[in-house]
Parts: C-alpha cells; structure tokens; sequence
C-alpha cells in the first residue's frame, strides 16, 4: 500500500447527515450535549493497511467505524502478531484507554478502505462530565466489551477451526457494540481469515460447514447469519 500524501488529521472534514445519523450514541445525549459532539466530531477517510491507533500512541480520540472494517492486534515484532477482535460499522473503541489518558496498547489497522469518525478527547471528557446518558452507554460499551474479551479467550482455546470461525462470526455481529452491522456482515473470506488466523481456503470450508447447519447463508460479498444464538453456541457433531 502506498502511504498517503496527508495524515489522517490533515484529511480529517465534517459528518455528512448520513454519517451522524449511523452514530448510536448522538441520539441518547441531550440537545446542548449533542451539540458540544456535533462541533466536536470529524471524520477521515483510511485506507487499506493504514493504522488509526499504534501501540504506545497518545490517545487523542474516541474512535468509531462508519464505513468499513478495521482489526485490532498486538505488535507482531516479538513474534507471531495475534489478532484480537474485528471492528465492523457501528463499533466505537478505545473508551478505556481515554477514560485513562494512557498510550495504546494495541494497534488499530483498516482490512480495507474504511471510514472512520473521531471525537477529541477534550469533547469525550466534557461529555462524561456533563452527561448522564452519556456515561450510561460508555459504561454500557465496557460491560459489553469485557464479556466480548472473556468470549475471545474462549475462542483462541477452541482447536476445531470451523467452531473459531463460528464464534468469530458471532462475535461481530454484537448487536449493542456493532449496531451498523445487522443481520449482513459485508466481508471477505480473506479478511475473516485475518481475523480467525486461518487461510481463505479453511475459512471457505468453516462457512459451507455453518451453511449446511442452517446457522448462517453465505451472500455475495458478505455472510447472513439466520440463527445468531446457534451460531454463538456451535459445535460440529
């Protein structure tokens, strides 16, 4: 990938209506808060391999996919990097680390060309001081993501490549910390591949095995789940 003329601060412009329209969280805060966002809020566009977060990076802003699909790692340059979670449409992340103004632990990468909202910390900080509902839903998305941690562990023990990809799935289609994906995740076998650490090929083979099984319907361009409870709880027979 060639690296871009401008860094993401410096194309960063406005939300578009649609764009705020996408953002759950704008839709619970009161009307003065919800201004204090909308004069906050900026948006950029990344491209494929283009980090928004590096390990050890000052946390300058909460971040939110409106377009897309990122991935969360580690720093692979004492070993094999280990893919934590993927971060479909909907996702806002990175709430912990700016609730305790620390650098990064992670790496926040775009699988492909993605759109990407941020709110500056100074506005994230008013927020929580200002705002009730606000608070509420912050402290919502750490509940949910702590038991969306506790699941990966639970995943990365699973040896049978067709139950991680079955339990990958599921995990991105959280309806409370992913609320843009759906019922229709748009994603290659390729890039759940990247996520599951599996080759595209076993990955294809995961997907006709949950086809078969009723749980999911492979679409072009993406997956369907038609039983996400299932899916969250399957093994092969």
């Amino acid at each position: 990938m060639t690296a871009p003329a401008r860094s993401l601060r410096e194309r960063a412009r406005a939300l578009t209506a649609d764009e705020l329209d996408a953002i759950a969280w704008l839709h619970v805060l009161a009307p003065g808060d919800r201004q204090l966002a909308l004069d906050s809020l900026v948006v950029a566009n990344v491209l494929t391999g283009e980090r928004i977060c590096r390990i050890g990076g000052p946390a300058t802003y909460w971040f939110g996919v409106i377009e897309g699909l990122l991935k969360m790692s580690n720093d692979g340059s004492g070993g094999a990097a280990i893919t934590f979670t993927g971060v479909p449409p909907g996702a806002w992340f990175g709430e912990g680390t700016l609730l305790k103004h620390e650098a990064y632990r992670y790496n926040i990468e775009a699988l492909r060309p993605s759109v990407v909202a941020g709110l500056p910390v100074a506005a994230f900080d008013a927020l929580l001081e200002r705002s009730i509902a606000f608070n509420r839903f912050v402290l919502n998305q750490l509940n949910e993501r702590l038991g969306q941690f506790i699941a990966a562990r639970e995943i990365d023990r699973q040896s049978h490549p067709d139950v991680r990809v079955a339990h990958s799935l599921a995990a991105l289609f959280h309806p409370v910390l992913y609320p843009g994906v759906g019922q229709v995740l748009r994603i290659t076998q390729q890039e759940l591949g990247y996520l599951v650490g599996l080759s595209r090929q076993r990955v294809n083979e995961a997907l006709r095995a949950l086809q078969g099984a009723g749980l999911i319907r492979i679409e072009y361009g993406g997956v369907r789940v038609l039983d996400l409870a299932q899916l969250r709880r399957y093994q092969p027979a």
